[in-house]
């Protein structure tokens, strides 16, 4: 029997709308991955829709520890730790207990800073709590943030983004804490009509960028397909070069798709279609 992978996802579930846990669990499903949920919120629907102020948002702060318990008692070990949007600055330190429980010497920590985007944070997210996603990513072997989290990662204004290879260049190297840690660094445009990611891979040193055609739309959600995509893709074997390019093709496949289908942006790509053409490649 092929080995299978198994990631503990620390993500949100937004019930209606394409992202978080409703993206990574079935991309790394269709990639021969194993996901197991560990949730920090359940939301009735994800906050982009209007009347956001009127959605349920259930904390499950109060769950998340007792879930590891259940797990430490069946020995379940994890390849990857991958987290995402967290409902409360508390949950920091429950996820760092979680990284001192179950991280091995062969387990990706992934941390997807998950704080804003557009130059603003989440409504959700105060400046403590943004301080505090410091403090959890810089545990964390791969980071992916955007724009946004990058700039307040690094204490940046918004408004000096890096629009260069140099610049993004000169981010990464920040963000990884003097090559500690890897970086993709989502959403950069250096020329008009493209856009991607670009990278710092911690074990060779090396700077890559991998850019698309930018498709004229945007859809909530693309951060948490890209970064599934990604991770998938290093747990089949590819290199970080490799899977960024993957992400970053896969992510503008969907978008084309979607506006060829007219759906309303809001509720997301429509990648469960194109999941096939995601992986017919893979190692």
């Amino acid at each position: 029997m092929p080995f299978t992978p198994q990631v503990a996802a620390i993500h949100d579930l937004s019930a209606f709308g394409r992202c978080s846990t409703t993206v990574v669990l079935p991309v790394l499903s269709a990639m021969g991955v194993q996901c197991c949920p560990l949730l920090t919120a359940y939301l009735s629907a994800q906050t982009a829709f209007p009347a956001s102020e009127k959605s349920t948002f259930v904390d499950m702060s109060g769950q998340m520890e007792g879930v590891a318990d259940h797990w430490s008692e069946l020995g379940v070990t994890f390849d990857a730790i991958y987290s995402g949007f967290l409902a409360s600055e508390a949950q920091i330190d429950i996820i760092s207990h979680f990284y001192e429980r179950f991280r091995r010497p062969n387990t990706l920590i992934l941390v997807d800073p998950v704080m804003g985007d557009h130059g603003k944070p989440y409504r959700t997210y105060t400046p403590a709590l943004c301080r505090a996603m410091g403090d959890l990513a810089a545990q964390a072997d791969l980071i992916t943030p955007n724009l946004t989290e990058a700039a307040l990662l690094l204490g940046e204004d918004y408004a000096d983004i890096p629009i260069t290879q140099e610049a993004a260049k000169s981010w990464l190297d920040r963000l990884s804490l003097d090559g500690r840690r890897s970086v993709v660094l989502t959403g950069v445009s250096f020329q008009e009509g493209q856009v991607g990611a670009a990278c710092l891979d911690a074990v060779s040193g090396r700077f890559y960028v991998s850019l698309a055609r930018q498709e004229p739309a945007q859809f909530p959600g693309t951060g948490d397909l890209f970064t599934s995509v990604l991770l998938g893709s290093i747990l089949r074997g590819e290199s970080l070069e490799q899977a960024n390019q993957r992400a970053v093709n896969f992510v503008r496949l969907c978008a084309s798709y979607t506006i060829d289908l007219g759906t309303p942006h809001v509720e997301g790509v429509h990648f469960e279609p194109l999941l096939r053409q995601l992986i017919q490649d893979l190692p």
